[in-house]
């Protein structure tokens, strides 16, 4: 299991025990997040990627895993596929949750008029956004954090109380906004990494829908989707098109976010023990 941006593997807390049941499972933290350590990253995107997924190689030679059944959530998704693409044989079934870098950027179209092209141009955000994000360019996307020294938990408490409570049941308390501060108040070696691999608002520098035709052909797919998430799934019809007769499969999961495994984890467990157990 391979958490997404800012995350850690605390954060599959609602999952673990329920998919152990029946199989052994792993998770880790990726390379420049939670625990694991922050090496320097490149600034090019394909070499930050690389370094990415050669840590996820290494760290299944040094547990001795000769396949396995790859779930990444976000931006864990997209690396999980880029891993699979690199490493076919390691792979038995790609899970994709919520996947993050699949869609291109979209660009402006051309509609034809009266014999000529005249470009009709989509409506984008509102100045102050794109004025926020030039501005934020220039930083790590988690910075903020980091410069608030102190108060820094209190603004993911303040930003972020929906942590809070997709685990209320849990935790009384802020354990889990106080674990997200601490996955990213260190040295933001991944952020890094992430910030190479993006470009203005959050799109990917490589789209993953322009490589999910090197995936191969009998290597079996699922996309997973909340239907209140940011993402949007029909990112994972494109993908089911681009394969064609490859075993894809997309589900969307009802009433869950981006955070589909903690809003949903009932719903999310069994769909992902029905499809390790297709596996089997």
């Amino acid at each position: 299991m391979v958490h997404g941006f800012g995350g850690g593997v605390g954060l599959w807390i609602r999952n673990l025990d329920a998919l152990s049941r029946s199989r052994p499972v792993y998770a880790f933290d990726l390379l420049g997040f939670g625990r694991s350590s922050r090496p320097s990253f490149p600034a090019d995107a394909s070499l930050a990627e690389e370094q990415f997924v050669s840590s996820i190689e290494q760290w299944r030679e040094s547990m001795g895993l000769e396949r396995m059944i790859l779930l990444g959530h976000s931006l864990g998704g997209y690396l999980a596929t880029s891993y699979t693409i690199q490493y076919p044989e390691r792979v038995s079934h790609l899970i994709l949750v919520d996947p993050w870098g699949f869609p291109e950027r979209p660009q402006p179209q051309v509609q034809g008029s009266a014999g000529q092209g005249s470009e009709v141009k989509r409506v984008g955000p509102p100045r102050w956004v794109k004025a926020l994000a030039s501005v934020f360019s220039f930083f790590n996307p988690l910075a903020v954090i980091r410069a608030a020294g102190p108060w820094g938990p209190g603004l993911v408490n303040r930003f972020r109380p929906d942590f809070k409570r997709k685990f209320e049941d849990l935790f009384d308390d802020d354990t889990m906004t106080q674990y997200i501060y601490h996955c990213n108040a260190q040295n933001p070696s991944g952020e890094v990494g992430f910030k190479a691999m993006c470009e203005s608002l959050g799109w990917a520098k490589r789209p993953m829908v322009q490589r999910v035709h090197l995936l191969p052909p009998l290597m079996p797919v699922s996309l997973l989707y909340g239907s209140l998430s940011w993402v949007d799934s029909s990112t994972g019809n494109t993908v089911a098109q681009i394969r064609g007769k490859s075993p894809t499969s997309v589900t969307l999961i009802e009433d869950a976010s981006h955070h589909v495994y903690a809003d949903q984890p009932e719903e999310f467990n069994r769909v992902v023990e029905n499809i390790c157990n297709t596996v089997d």
